[in-house]
């Protein structure tokens, strides 16, 4: 299978305060003892931002870049999303996908404005303007749907899915979070499948984030997201699904985290990504 990491996973992450960051030596060097020979690229300053410099230092432990989630503000009227999507775009070898997230413009996940028309008119047609400038480019644009940002609740990603032609990462945690089913999606949304992202859930918990009675942050933080097979989620079910129905595209395990210290040498995430790939190989292939 196309299988994949991200940094994410061992709890390096954009947001300001998130939890303990770890260095990207371990998480490569982990990345790769496990047998995955991909990551994503993780946020800006994770890796060196010179490509080749970059590409150098994957080389060294075995591997290539999948992705680069980005968010960026799609919805201002006055801000266009071109000039920065186009610097990401610039420094992706042609099996990487450029992962958007319809950014708030606020730090953090825990909450996020309403759109007006107007609002989402813009995020649309910025939407499909980064596309169309990554096809021109030889690469491809996604849009992930993610709690706390723009496209987060179904009538969002369905709004979506009618109104542009832009393709979309279907992450079965961050759909289930904000009450899509992932299940659902790739069996009628396959075609505009182009990148997966594997989690799985506690779906009690997850309703209490979608209520608003439980912060995205925290509940991360309290273990919402489960090694696959432990949670909630279809995972065998979304994968066979897909692979039904043609798709080519990465399966990146990525599996939000927080930590709060350094894991002792041999411990920390790596297990439950071992415990989730394990599970992908026995079920879902």
């Amino acid at each position: 299978m196309r299988i994949a990491a991200a940094p994410i996973s061992w709890g390096v992450c954009e947001v300001p305060g998130w939890g303990h960051q770890l260095a990207p030596e371990r998480v490569l060097a982990e990345t790769r003892d496990l047998g995955i020979t991909a990551t994503e690229l993780g946020p800006a300053g994770f890796l060196p931002a010179a490509p080749d410099e970059r590409d150098a230092l994957l080389a060294s432990h075995g591997l290539t870049l999948a992705g680069a989630f980005v968010p960026v503000v799609l919805h201002d009227p006055g801000h266009d999303p071109r000039p920065e999507t186009d610097r990401v775009l610039d420094t992706l070898g042609p099996d990487a996908t450029l992962v958007l997230a319809a950014a708030t413009g606020l730090d953090g996940y825990d909450t996020r404005p309403a759109l007006d028309t107007k609002g989402w008119t813009t995020l649309l047609a910025n939407l499909d303007a980064v596309s169309a400038r990554a096809a021109a480019r030889g690469r491809l644009a996604v849009l992930h749907p993610h709690v706390g940002t723009m496209v987060e609740r179904r009538e969002e990603v369905e709004l979506v899915l009618g109104e542009s032609a832009t393709g979309l990462c279907l992450d079965t945690g961050h759909l289930l979070v904000g009450g899509t089913d992932p299940l659902w999606l790739a069996r009628t949304a396959a075609r505009r499948i182009a990148h997966v992202h594997l989690k799985d859930v506690d779906a009690a918990m997850a309703e209490r984030v979608r209520a608003g009675r439980l912060g995205y942050a925290e509940a991360v933080a309290a273990g919402m997201y489960r090694p696959l097979g432990r949670g909630d989620v279809d995972i065998s079910g979304i994968v066979s699904s897909l692979e039904s129905a043609g798709y080519e595209g990465w399966y990146v395990m990525e599996q939000d985290t927080v930590l709060t210290a350094e894991p002792p040498d041999g411990a920390g995430p790596r297990d439950d990504i071992r415990a989730s790939l394990d599970h992908l190989l026995e079920t879902a292939v």
